[in-house]
Parts: C-alpha cells; structure tokens; sequence
C-alpha cells in the first residue's frame, strides 16, 4: 500500500473523529456555524457522530471506501454552510480572511478523501 495513502488514513481518521466527539463534548463551538432555520443541537450531534463514524471507518480495511466516499459526499453537504459563513459580516470561523482559506481548503479535503477512495 502507498505509505502516503496510509498515512493519510491516518491523518483523516483522527481528525474526523476528534472532530466528531468535539461535536458532542463542546457543541457550543459548532453553535454559529448551524443556519438559524435548521434545529442546531440535532444537526451539531449528528454531524459529530457522522465525522466520528467516518473517520473511525478508515482505520478497517474492509470499511475504508466507504468512509473515505462518506467523506466526501460530507465536505460536499458542508461547503454550503462554509460558503454562507463567509457571506457573514462576522463569520463564524473567525475572520474573513480564514473564512476564505477554508473554501479551497474544503476542495482539498474532498480531493484527498477521493484519493484514499480510489487507493484503498
């Protein structure tokens, strides 16, 4: 296996889900970046068990596509949300210019996630 993809794995793994139990220790963090139209404390827990799961699911062989596709389909649901972050006087993530950074980092995201579908 590509040491690259497996360290990517890695990477991606805990990262989705130390994101996702951030969602259920401190939901307070996520509160800003929820639109005020969709019920806040569902779409914060679900998004964290989601993140936590995913990333959970690239340290199994036999689940790695599938998280690293769920991956990707997420990064998708969420630039929307990142996008109207950024369209915030005072976005949720900081500042603009981070607010900004983050769009294309998204992208990368998703690209990175498609190589450890495709790899895997």
């Amino acid at each position: 296996m590509d040491v690259f993809i497996l360290v990517l794995k890695i990477i991606f793994g805990v990262f989705f889900c130390f994101a996702g139990i951030m969602h259920v220790i401190k939901p307070n963090i996520f509160k800003h970046f929820i639109p005020n139209f969709l019920p806040k404390k569902l779409v914060n827990y679900l998004a964290g068990i989601i993140e936590f799961f995913l990333g959970l699911g690239l340290f199994f062989p036999s689940t790695v596509k599938n998280a690293a596709i769920g991956i990707f389909i997420l990064m998708i649901l969420f630039l929307p949300i990142h996008i109207w972050d950024l369209t915030k006087e005072r976005p949720a993530i900081g500042s603009k210019k981070i607010a900004i950074i983050r769009i294309p980092l998204q992208f990368l995201l998703m690209y990175l996630s498609y190589l450890i579908y495709l790899k895997s």
